[in-house]
C-alpha cells in the first residue's frame, strides 16, 4: 500500500474493481502485463456470474439463494436500503427478527439509534447506503457463522462495486472482522482508517451494542467525527 493511500495490493497499484473482482476469483491480484488464466464459462449460481449482475439482477439471486442454511428459517432476504449510488456505505453483520419481518435492516430499537446517528452528522437513510455481510437472520439473532458470511460474502463485494461509496463505515466487531479479513478486537480498530481496495474505511460500535453499553456512545460520537472529516477531505 502506499503513502496514504489505498490503492496498492501486493506492490502493484491496482483499480477498485480489480481487488473486488480479484476477491471473486475474476481477474488476477497482479497487473494486466501479466498474462490472464483460462476463461471458463461460470456456473449460474457462482460469484462470476453475481460479479455482472446490476441491482435487479443481484436482489433476485439474493432472494432466491440457498447457499448456506441460513435460508431455511427465513421470512425475508435483507438485501440493503439507501441510495444505490451513496457516498457513504454502512455495513452491519446480519438482520435481526424485525428487519427479517419488514425486509429492511436496521429498523428496530438499533435502527431508531442509527438513524440519530446518521442525522447527528447531517445524515439520513435516504442519503446513504446500508447493508449487512449476510442477507439472512441468523436463528435466535445470534452472530453470523463465519462460513455463512463466506457463503454470501460475493453479494457484498457487488453491493460495494455498485454502490462506489467514497467511505465504508463498518457497524461492530463482526462485520468489521468479515469485511477486513481480520481477528483484530474492535477497540484496536477504531479510531483510525483501515483500506477497502482504495476506500477508506472506518469501524465503530454497533449500534445494538451501544444499546446495552451506552458509556460508549461518546466513543462512537468521536468516530462519526472523524468519519465526517475524512468525507469533507474526500469531496473538497
Amino acid at each position: 500500500m502506499g503513502e496514504g493511500g489505498c490503492a496498492h495490493h501486493g506492490g502493484f497499484a491496482v483499480s477498485r474493481r480489480e481487488l473486488l473482482l480479484g476477491e471473486m476469483g475474476v481477474l488476477p491480484m497482479h497487473p494486466r502485463s501479466q498474462p490472464l488464466v483460462e476463461e471458463r464459462i461460470p456456473e449460474p449460481s457462482s460469484p462470476v456470474v453475481e460479479a455482472k449482475m446490476g441491482w435487479d439482477e443481484l436482489k433476485s439471486s439474493a432472494e432466491a439463494c440457498t447457499a448456506c442454511p441460513l435460508h431455511q428459517g427465513r421470512n425475508r432476504v435483507v438485501v440493503g436500503v439507501g441510495n444505490e449510488r451513496a457516498d457513504w456505505l454502512f455495513i452491519g453483520e446480519a438482520p435481526g427478527a424485525e428487519e427479517d419481518l419488514k425486509g429492511e435492516p436496521f429498523v428496530g430499537q438499533a435502527g431508531k439509534l442509527l438513524d440519530n446517528m446518521l442525522s447527528s452528522i447531517g445524515l439520513s437513510r435516504k442519503v446513504v447506503y446500508i447493508a449487512n455481510t449476510v442477507k439472512c437472520r441468523p436463528p435466535g439473532n445470534r452472530n453470523p457463522e463465519p462460513s455463512e458470511m463466506a457463503a454470501c460474502r460475493h453479494y457484498l463485494l457487488r453491493q460495494i462495486e455498485l454502490v462506489e461509496p467514497k467511505l465504508i463505515v463498518i457497524l461492530g466487531r463482526v462485520a468489521a472482522q468479515s469485511v477486513l479479513e481480520t481477528d483484530a478486537t474492535i477497540s484496536s480498530l477504531r479510531g483510525r482508517f483501515h483500506c477497502f481496495g482504495d476506500i477508506p474505511v472506518l469501524v465503530t460500535y454497533h449500534p445494538a451494542y451501544l444499546l446495552r453499553n451506552t458509556s460508549d456512545k461518546a466513543k462512537a460520537w468521536a468516530d462519526l467525527c472523524l468519519a465526517r472529516r475524512k468525507m469533507a477531505e474526500l469531496s473538497g
